[in-house]
């Protein structure tokens, strides 16, 4: 699941807690920056290491499963334990799990950092989702903790807009550092943040916890990070191994079947991290099936997209991390504006026509070929795109907030905030099936027209796996290495068209979703 656009239900989470304590006017500055720094380690990560993703597959002769677990592991922990480290901060005191969080994600991006092989970063980037789904909920609990409900809403507005400039210059900083330094400074770069934020949170942060804390959900919690990554770990190696594949089937089916266990002890434990009571709403299941087809789509097209324009397109990586700069200004400046249109029309009206306007973005995106204008190509698409997206967020929030009693709100809150993360760790999974088949089917095609000599078609065999990425031999004629460059080039373009079409169907299908399930009459239950 991306992080250049903010999780539903992020304000949200603020709102649903109480505060707990007293804080002078300094101490709220200081409550702010190290929120603001914590949560923009993890934010500026996601999105700048997308954005590396090329260059540490060239650089580490790495295939693209490879580097697509690079991703996944990240996701997989984050997606899986972000509500367990909302419960951890409430328990245990929330400065505490926010710093234990902040610690672990900066010894993890220093191991990334020094990693020598592709293996070491996969397994560095998992403790990096670990450490992420502590300090994500934390720096919001920590916020709602230590403002008043009068001063809560200005706080929410100086989180938002810092971390949202934060998010914007983060891949093109990245980006500058891949390019000028090295791909290790995108995780170097944590560690003397990490610090300042520690240090800040001891000496100025007071310590709360949640005094009506019940028991951890340690079975739900280790159910579905077991269920979630073995089937994903089922996905990916789907794409090398075949669908068919006797390990692959074994995969899925045991990740499903771990899935419904846990779905099974949800449902009768005394306090489970997801109470499915919730969903008996069936605006609040509406509101989280809309959330899981949308950002599955945007987690497609925030995965693809860099390596359309580095491999395929050229750009450099500077270049590629400011290509959603107009994106996320988009989301930033509208957002109070999309904020008005629940008042004005209610939810459900902006939750089917964001969506709609989501689905020509994508389509947008299926447009561009190989050398072409950003100008008239991606960046319509990407204008188009920001525009379904901010009108969708607010009125998603509004939506499972409104759902459920004031009580539940931060539960409720959580859940759709897994959700969406959930959606980028599955659609990326399931997406690249496509793209493989899709990559293979179209080279396949245009090689045909070329006469490729069985010699070379060995080797060109061996680096499908790295899609646009696969090298090509040196040893051949000027005129042949022409030809295969843009047999590559023209078949990812094709397999990338295929991934747009499926988000856009994605979206309209959150729509339809929106239409036929939000109510927002329904009281909450």
């Amino acid at each position: 699941m991306s992080n250049i656009v903010k999780q539903p239900c992020d304000a949200g989470v603020i709102h649903a807690k109480p505060c707990s304590t007293s804080c002078s006017r300094i101490t709220e500055r200081w409550v702010l920056v190290a929120t603001i720094l914590g949560s923009s380690m993890a934010m500026i990560d996601g999105t700048v290491v997308n954005v590396a993703l090329p260059i540490l597959q060239e650089a580490m002769n790495a295939s693209s499963i490879q580097v697509q677990w690079v991703v996944e592991s990240y996701a997989l922990f984050l997606a899986a334990l972000i509500l367990v480290g909302g419960s951890l901060a409430d328990r245990f005191g929330r400065r505490l799990i926010f710093a234990c969080g902040i610690a672990l994600f900066a010894c993890a991006s220093g191991w990334c950092a020094l990693s020598s092989d592709i293996n070491q970063l996969i397994i560095a980037r998992g403790f990096q989702g670990i450490g992420g789904a502590l300090l994500v909920p934390g720096s919001l609990a920590i916020i709602s903790a230590s403002f008043s409900e009068n001063e809560r809403g200005k706080a929410i507005g100086t989180w938002s807009g810092f971390t949202a400039i934060t998010s914007a210059l983060g891949p093109v900083l990245g980006g500058w550092f891949i390019e000028n330094l090295s791909w290790r400074w995108i995780f170097f770069i944590n560690v003397p943040i990490a610090i300042a934020v520690i240090s800040i949170l001891f000496r100025y942060v007071p310590e709360s916890r949640d005094r009506e804390f019940t028991r951890l959900d340690y079975w739900g919690a280790m159910l579905v990070t077991l269920g979630l990554g073995t089937t994903v770990f089922g996905l990916i190696e789907s794409s090398n191994l075949g669908l068919f594949n006797p390990l692959v089937i074994a995969c899925l089916l045991f990740g499903i079947l771990i899935l419904g266990a846990f779905i099974f002890v949800e449902a009768n434990i005394y306090s489970p991290m997801m109470p499915l009571s919730l969903f008996k709403s069936r605006t609040f299941s509406g509101a989280n099936l809309l959330t899981l087809l949308l950002y599955s789509a945007l987690g497609g097209v925030f995965y693809f997209v860099p390596f359309n324009l580095i491999q395929v397109q050229g750009y450099s990586p500077t270049a590629a991390g400011a290509v959603f700069l107009p994106f996320i200004l988009i989301m930033f400046s509208m957002s109070r504006w999309s904020g008005s249109l629940v008042n004005r029309y209610g939810a459900k009206l902006p939750l089917m026509v964001g969506p709609l306007i989501a689905a020509v973005g994508f389509m947008l995106f299926a447009i561009p070929g190989i050398n072409v204008n950003y100008w008239t190509t991606f960046f319509p698409a990407i204008l188009v795109l920001g525009l379904g997206m901010t009108i969708s967020v607010a009125p998603l929030t509004t939506t499972v907030m409104g759902a459920v009693k004031q009580r539940q709100a931060g539960i409720a809150s959580g859940i759709n905030n897994a959700v969406s993360r959930t959606a980028g760790l599955l659609a990326i999974a399931i997406f690249n099936i496509f793209v493989f088949n899709a990559f293979n089917y179209n080279l396949d095609r245009r090689l045909v027209n070329l006469n490729v000599p069985p010699q070379v078609q060995s080797i060109l065999a061996k680096e499908r796996i790295n899609l646009a990425g696969a090298k090509i031999p040196d040893n051949i004629s000027d005129k042949l290495k022409d030809g295969l460059e843009q047999a590559i080039a023209l078949s990812y373009v094709d397999s990338f068209r295929l991934i747009m079409f499926i988000a856009a169907a994605l979206a309209l299908a959150s729509a339809g979703v929106a239409l036929l399930t939000i109510n927002e009459r329904q009281k909450p239950l």
